[in-house]
């Protein structure tokens, strides 16, 4: 039943009450069998079997990493904040403005012991202070955290004053990261070490961010598909970058973006497993987008490892990944969106002597401030023009409560020029298999307001006459061919897989859900001319039409006819470890699979998209052909 306007206000009302009894501990009434002991912990009860939730400490943290440091007579003291850690402190200088893409240059080393390792600036004087901070009595210090086995942590920055003693000095440690970009402007995102105010100029105009230590600053007011450099001042520092406007909507100016997915812990060691990133190939990545002159590139999921217990490890592996990206999205627009490797979760198992080891996850919970989608809001700046939550859905069992995350940030919608960009979360409210006695979205499966909401953005788009190329992306893909036939939206055909919320499986199983996307995108629409997705580790594309088997012989439900064709284009060949091909029924419209690394490349020039792959460890081509709505 479609909720009456009496309801809605009462939710709009209800909501800060909502989130504050779900910040008191109170379980979200989505669930099932979950209960808390006298202690305040949560466990789960099956029946007469109980399963703990796994309490541990976390590994490393983002805290942790940042080192606390503090000047001294010789130079700067790091504490890691653990008497037992031991291994390598790697450290140089930055030398901003010697390059347009600053990164340390790594000089030399020196130990960590019991937690404490101290940068002796004797390393940097004279044929080696190649920023003159001698004379400046100013600088910044890039350092990296290994440990002994030989394992990358962190990358940090520090900027320092003084010839002797020495202090820390205001710091951006993160960003300056150019987001949401439009004709009139963008935001500019950057985080300092100390709370300050801080300036953005642009041209004639000066931007201004409140004290804090987490800016978000928006520019506008500027003209459309133009350069600006661009400059921030925090304290008596700062760095100079150069962004380009976007064009008017439906300007149809040639222009190039990319897209690419899964860049989670590859392997080999080195950067290629950098705490939760395959940094190596983020890097080369990013300047592949960089050669190619690309306006912005779209990253659909699992950027990093996930599956954390704590915020802090999280939050870690975000910031390596913003790290690995940030020299060059000083200049462009990286568009990062949610995979199921973002989870962060609640886990439930027996004790370990018990003969049944099953284990639970789940989002976890309050959804407020401790989701997955909430630590992804936190840590990037996207649009928040999506829905708001699957609160008030027909299977939503509580009205007068918040009981699902919400999706800020997750779930939104971006235009450039004449292409429209609608971005879906399909792990969404994720709980891994096999947790149906408890209660979660299923991986792959779109829930309903989430499809009401691209229903509408669908149309609106349809309508308006200055865009010509829609594009849905989302992490699953339609059609798997390698690496997650088993799942995805597929489930080797078995259209029994859907939802638990309360204890009851919502109405429509995952092929059914797959079906009314399909309908929306294909029958639908005739802007629409590819799905971008990724989970499978390669890239390949697959034609998705009238010609195209989707589904099991033995399906029993109501089937589609699709009226045209479009692209599934899947490219999670970002750096995590790969998969190989597949049997489906839909392999012989399956072209272009290969387990390289690749970052797909669209080049628009008004109503025609030309598609190129590269391979952005070799350089080679993978892949050539023109988009095509047909």
């Amino acid at each position: 039943m479609k909720p009456t306007l009496p309801i809605i206000l009462a939710l709009m009302l209800l909501s800060l009450i909502a989130y504050t009894q779900e910040e008191n501990g109170t379980i979200p009434s989505t669930h099932s069998n979950i209960k808390v002991d006298t202690a305040n912990n949560y466990y789960i009860q099956i029946g007469k079997t109980i399963y703990p939730e796994i309490i541990k400490k976390p590994s490393y943290t983002l805290q942790q990493m940042i080192g606390n440091p503090t000047g001294t007579e010789k130079g700067i003291l790091f504490d890691f904040q653990d008497s037992t850690m031991k291994g390598i402190l790697y450290f140089g200088l930055i030398p901003y403005g010697d390059s347009k893409h600053p990164m340390p240059v790594y000089r030399t080393g020196t130990p960590i012991k019991r937690g404490k390792a101290l940068v002796d600036f004797d390393k940097f004087r004279g044929t080696y202070d190649m920023i003159g901070w001698e004379k400046e009595e100013k600088g910044t210090l890039g350092y990296r955290v290994r440990t002994v086995t030989g394992r990358i942590l962190y990358d940090g920055i520090v900027s320092f004053a003084g010839k002797g003693p020495f202090t820390i000095d205001h710091t951006i440690w993160e960003g300056p990261l150019v987001n949401m970009l439009t004709a009139e402007g963008a935001t500019i995102s950057f985080k300092t070490n100390h709370a300050i105010n801080c300036k953005v100029l642009v041209g004639n105009k000066t931007f201004e961010s409140p004290k804090g230590t987490e800016h978000e600053v928006l520019l506008s007011g500027l003209k459309p598909d133009t350069e600006y450099t661009y400059t921030v001042i925090y304290g008596d520092n700062e760095q100079s970058y150069a962004f380009r406007t976007a064009p008017r909507k439906g300007s149809r100016n040639a222009f190039t973006f990319s897209y690419a997915s899964d860049s989670r812990t590859g392997t080999g060691g080195g950067e290629r497993s950098f705490f939760g990133v395959n940094a190596y190939i983020m890097k080369k990545i990013m300047a592949l987008n960089m050669q190619q002159k690309t306006r912005f590139m779209q990253f659909s999921g699992d950027l990093i490892s996930g599956y954390r217990l704590h915020e802090e490890e999280a939050r870690l592996e975000y910031v390596n990944w913003k790290h690995a990206i940030q020299p060059f999205a000083h200049y462009m627009p990286v568009v990062a969106t949610m995979g199921n490797h973002e989870a962060l979760v609640r886990a439930f198992q027996q004790p370990a002597d018990s003969v049944n080891q099953k284990k639970f996850y789940l989002d976890k919970f309050p959804y407020a401030t401790s989701s997955a989608e909430a630590i992804f809001g936190q840590e990037f700046v996207n649009p928040s023009n999506g829905p708001k939550s699957e609160d008030g859905s027909s299977y939503d069992p509580d009205l007068t409560k918040i009981d699902f995350p919400s999706y800020k940030e997750n779930v939104f919608y971006y235009t450039y020029d004449n292409v429209a960009m609608v971005v879906l979360n399909s792990n969404y409210w994720f709980a891994p298999r096999g947790s149906e006695a408890v209660g979660g979205n299923t991986h792959a499966y779109i829930m309903d307001n989430q499809l009401l909401w691209l229903k509408s953005v669908l149309k609106k788009l349809e309508s308006d006459k200055r865009i010509d190329h829609i594009f849905i992306t989302l992490h699953t893909p339609f059609f798997p061919n390698g690496g997650h036939v088993g799942d995805d939206m597929w489930y080797n055909g078995n259209n029994q897989i859907r939802p638990t919320v309360a204890g009851q499986k919502v109405k429509k199983g995952i092929l059914q859900r797959r079906d009314d996307l399909l309908d929306l995108l294909v029958n639908k629409t005739k802007k629409v001319c590819a799905i971008l997705t990724g989970d499978e580790h390669n890239y390949c594309r697959t034609k998705v039409g009238p010609e195209t088997t989707i589904y099991p012989a033995d399906y029993k439900e109501n089937k589609i006819k699709l009226s045209r064709t479009i692209w599934q284009i899947n490219n999670g060949a970002a750096g995590a470890p790969y998969y190989g091909q597949q049997q489906t029924p839909w392999s012989n419209q399956v072209a272009g699979f290969t387990t390289q690394n690749a970052l797909v490349l669209f080049n628009v020039k008004g109503k025609v998209i030309n598609v190129q792959v590269l391979n952005p460890d070799t350089l080679e081509e993978v892949d050539s052909f023109k988009l095509v709505k047909e």
